[in-house]
């Protein structure tokens, strides 16, 4: 088994093809598929599921993936120490940020990232929350936000901030149109949209409304973030999110909002990084940007209902993050 087998078989399982995979690596197809037969027989076990429909991996086969990713991600960063400089912030910086914080975050991160080190290739990946886990276990992901409070198998997380969900359309008789806030009863039966099950969004709305045994009618699993909006603006149903979700939207194109009371909803994010794995300089630099932007932009009123940690806990968080390798 060689770096170049595991480059091979990364490419394949991304691409669910041989034929892609091969194109891809300006590799022989028949050549790929030798090198995948003796890592095959290296390991004693079969890694990749062929039928008409392309290639997937086994669970074997699932679990070399992740390693791989990993193995070639370091492979990555020492060849970049070994070029730059073991405390040079550059290289390529994988970060997974969900949906609804794209259009506050990324653009200031971009900005704030190629002003102070233009060494560091930032790489941003938007998608629902389940999406970015799966990617962050996956080594595709160098740091992610999600939304959890603490620590995981396999996974460092600090608290970032938390956020403040509000109702967006009209619930109907039970809150008034002119209302700036909904306690949480009125939403009894209401017609909801919201993202799939294993978004955290909607495992949190379904454990809230059973604590409070209220009745969560989902009507649609969406998981996008402008058709949630279209379809609360439309008054078809409503949908539960942050305020940030509608950061770029016109405000001709804005559902109307109301905050939950009663209890008031709220939802812990975290930046998280594999704790398996070292974070190089560059991956350091961007999680010290991003804690500090998050800071700036609520100080600024730019991001709106979002409240932020204490201080001791962002103390914490930065004495760590000046200390890497406790990482590892």
């Amino acid at each position: 088994m060689d770096t170049r087998q595991l480059k091979y078989f990364v490419a394949i399982v991304e691409c669910g093809s041989m034929g892609k995979a091969a194109e891809k690596l300006y590799v022989a197809q028949p050549s790929l598929s030798q090198q995948m037969g003796r890592l095959e027989s290296e390991f004693g076990t079969s890694l990749l599921l062929r039928s008409q429909r392309g290639v997937t991996p086994t669970a074997a086969g699932q679990a070399l993936y992740a390693r791989s990713r990993a193995i070639l991600r370091q492979m990555e960063q020492l060849k970049q120490h070994v070029k730059e400089g073991a405390s040079a912030e550059s290289g390529t910086v994988a970060v997974g940020l969900p949906t609804t914080m794209v259009s506050v975050l990324a653009m200031p991160l971009i900005e704030r990232v190629q002003q102070r080190y233009p060494g560091i290739h930032l790489q941003l990946i938007e998608s629902m929350s389940g999406a970015i886990t799966e990617l962050l276990a996956s080594a595709r992901l160098d740091l992610a936000i999600l939304f959890r409070a603490s620590d995981t198998l396999g996974v460092t997380a600090w608290p970032l901030l938390e956020e403040q969900l509000f109702v967006m359309g009209e619930p109907g008789d039970g809150v008034a149109a002119e209302a700036q806030s909904c306690a949480l009863s009125a939403l009894n039966g209401v017609r909801m949209v919201a993202p799939g099950a294993t978004n955290g969004l909607r495992l949190l709305l379904e454990r809230v409304f059973a604590r409070e045994n209220l009745e969560l009618n989902i009507v649609a699993d969406i998981d996008s973030l402008p058709t949630l909006l279209s379809i609360a603006e439309s008054g078809h149903a409503c949908t539960i999110l942050p305020v940030s979700a509608l950061a770029q939207r016109e405000a001709a194109r804005c559902p109307k909002i109301r905050a939950i009371v009663a209890p008031e909803l709220r939802r812990p994010a975290s930046v998280c990084w594999s704790s398996t794995t070292m974070m190089s300089s560059a991956t350091v630099a961007v999680c010290r940007m991003i804690v500090e932007l998050v800071e700036d932009l609520t100080a600024s009123g730019v991001w709106k209902g979002i409240s932020l940690p204490d201080e001791q806990s962002r103390r914490t968080l930065a004495e760590a993050l000046r200390a890497p390798e406790r990482h590892a």
